[in-house]
């Protein structure tokens, strides 16, 4: 069978299975999160219950319009109740009915809300506030400002007299505190905090009634005074011209002393609010319980479903297992030649040909095997027959670098002879075509030296021999051997380092690159207003080398292109100046061969940057 048959049959088991088990997955999870929804309603029974004690509470604070919100809630409680029954979508979700199992603990939660349900009608129906209670509390609080005022003319009366009645003004500054209590206490009881509020207005009303009695000197006969630790006190009588506050206080503290003790006696809320509320109470317990219950029970129902899903999920885990095991066998034993076709194409990468594969199958590998072993073959013939053409390629450039060579140094030696006049005078005519030959010659030399230099470098065969060298002095003597062009072209030639530098290179190819890079320099570089500058910056371990100049720059898209081999920026035919094209390849060949690196920066029309970095070298050691 065909691999990629075969591929297929296997993604089609794969996929097979895995949809059978999504679907699986899939239907059991949607049932269990239904009935999670379920449960989850269940329990908002409890929470809906919680909500109404709470609305029942605040009516009976006074807040009339939670009358409303606690028919809202019964209804919540009907509506949630009864789709648990039947089952259906509720607030957007599924419900999944209750079990049979489980019905008599759901009827026995209906019965227990029935009862409950009754308490909360009650409430909100009935009134919540006794009104007899209510109409005394307001007098109370109506008149305690009335009492305050005379109780503090009861003190201001007794500050002229003596301090033989400094125990009675102290009385009256105590009548004072008690009756702001009255006021203070009171005004909770309104607002429906008097659950601590009654005995305080208790203790207030006795301690008053105890003082005022004392003040007028009557007797304490009133047994709830010992509650209380009050007892009698045998003071002198104040005098009537200092009693009339204390006289006005009676018919005033009468009435409401009155009124305290029916506050005392009675609670504001009314005894049929009072006894719903506590009712509503006692039967939420009894609710609450048999709803808690009736979600245990439920989810324990379902941990038992969820184990028998559970059982069915590790079968199919199992024949998964099962499906997977035979698959990956199957696939393992199509794909393992491969590794044998990776290790032979890792040895062909490494330069390895030739050696075949041993392995013969009618299938996709079987055929990639043979189109392999015919690659090795072909990549081994042709590489025999690269390396022979590359071999004549080398002996032709030697030869023919040798043969030009050889009929150019008479041509440059009689060009110096006969410029020199040795075999005759010349005019200046025939001095100026005779310039032309020498200077052509000179120009030749040099290309044919290029190409030896470019040679070398593409075969690994440039010699480098490093060691120390004072930067500063090679700057130097290559600018003495390029001045005379540069001042032959009126161009300023000129660098700035004014201090020894000490470099690990080749001098005499670092004053060739330094060459090439001034004579670049020169021929981009205009007459008159020219300027070539030479820079060194040193760094922490390597010296930078730039050579800048003013002239006309190179275009943005011929930087990356300049260390090229062959490449010129201008390319036209009416170039002012010639070149090989070779300059910059050598030099970028000669800096890498010095384990530096060389880069330039431009911009037209204001001139050209080239740098280079060197190795740093030890200024300790004695430079050559």
């Amino acid at each position: 069978m065909k691999l990629t048959q075969k591929t297929y049959l296997l993604l089609g088991i794969i996929i097979g299975v895995s949809a059978v088990n999504l679907f699986l997955l899939l239907s059991i999870s949607q049932q269990n999160l239904d009935v999670l929804h379920s449960i989850s309603d269940a329990d908002d029974l409890k929470v809906i219950v919680e909500r109404i004690e709470g609305t029942a509470n605040s009516i009976a604070g006074g807040n009339e319009t939670d009358r409303q919100t606690l028919v809202n809630e019964i209804a919540d409680f009907d509506s949630t109740y009864a789709v648990l029954g039947t089952g259906g979508t509720y607030q957007d979700t599924t419900v999944v009915g209750v079990p049979s199992q489980l019905h008599p603990v759901y009827e026995a939660v209906g019965n227990s809300w029935q009862v409950y349900k009754q308490d909360t009608e009650k409430i909100r129906q009935e009134s919540v506030f006794d009104p007899k209670v209510k109409n005394a509390l307001t007098y109370i609080l109506g008149k305690n400002g009335d009492l305050i005022s005379l109780t503090n003319g009861v003190v201001n009366d007794l500050a002229t007299l003596d301090r033989n009645y400094n125990k009675q003004k102290m009385i009256a500054a105590e009548m004072v505190n008690v009756a702001k209590d009255i006021g203070q206490n009171t005004l909770l009881i309104s607002i429906g905090e008097g659950k601590n509020a009654t005995e305080a207005i208790r203790k207030d009303r006795i301690t008053y009634d105890a003082d005022l009695k004392t003040l007028e000197g009557m007797p304490l006969d009133d047994p709830s005074y010992a509650q209380y630790g009050i007892t009698q006190q045998n003071l002198p009588l104040i005098p009537r011209s200092n009693s009339g506050s204390l006289r006005s206080i009676d018919p005033l503290w009468a009435a409401e002393k009155a009124k305290l003790e029916f506050v005392e006696n009675n609670t504001l809320i009314s005894k049929e609010f009072g006894s719903a509320l506590e009712s509503l109470d006692d039967h939420g317990t009894d609710l609450l319980k048999i709803t808690s219950q009736f979600v245990d029970e439920w989810n324990k129902f379902v941990d038992s479903n969820l184990r028998q899903n559970v059982v069915i999920v590790q079968g199919l885990l199992i024949a998964d297992s099962g499906v997977f095991a035979a698959v990956l066998i199957s696939i393992k034993k199509s794909l393992g030649p491969l590794k044998m076709l990776t290790n032979q194409i890792v040895r062909v990468r490494e330069g390895i040909f030739g050696e075949p594969i041993d392995y013969v199958s009618d299938d996709e590998i079987g055929e990639l095997a043979t189109t392999i072993n015919s690659l090795s073959s072909t990549i081994q013939r042709k590489e025999e027959e690269a390396k022979k053409v590359e071999i004549s390629k080398d002996e032709f450039l030697a030869m023919i670098t040798h043969e030009l060579k050889t009929p150019l140094v008479p041509i440059q030696g009689y060009s110096d002879i006969l410029l020199g006049e040795h075999l005759g005078p010349l005019n200046k005519n025939q001095k100026d075509r005779i310039e032309v030959i020498r200077s052509s010659a000179a120009s030749l030399l040099q290309l044919i030296s290029d190409l030896l230099d470019a040679q070398k470098l593409e075969l690994g065969q440039l010699r480098i021999k490093k060691s120390t060298h004072n930067i500063r002095k090679t700057i130097e003597n290559t600018i003495m051997v390029m001045q005379p062009q540069a001042m032959a072209d009126r161009i300023a030639l000129i660098h700035t380092l004014d201090r020894d530098v000490y470099a690990e290179y080749d001098e005499e190819r670092i004053i060739q690159v330094l060459t090439n890079l001034i004579k670049n320099s020169l021929k981009a570089t205009p007459p008159k207003t020219g300027k070539i500058e030479i820079s060194v910056e040193e760094r922490a371990d390597e010296v930078i080398v730039s050579v800048k100049d003013n002239g006309k720059g190179i275009p943005q898209d011929s930087i990356e292109k300049v260390f090229k081999k062959f490449y010129q920026v201008d390319t036209s035919t009416t170039r002012e100046s010639g070149g090989s094209g070779l300059g910059l390849s050598i030099c970028k060949g000669i800096i890498d061969a010095h384990g530096g690196k060389i880069w330039v920066s431009s911009e037209l029309s204001k001139g050209s940057m080239f740098s280079f970095a060197l190795q740093k070298g030890n200024s300790s050691k004695t430079p050559v």
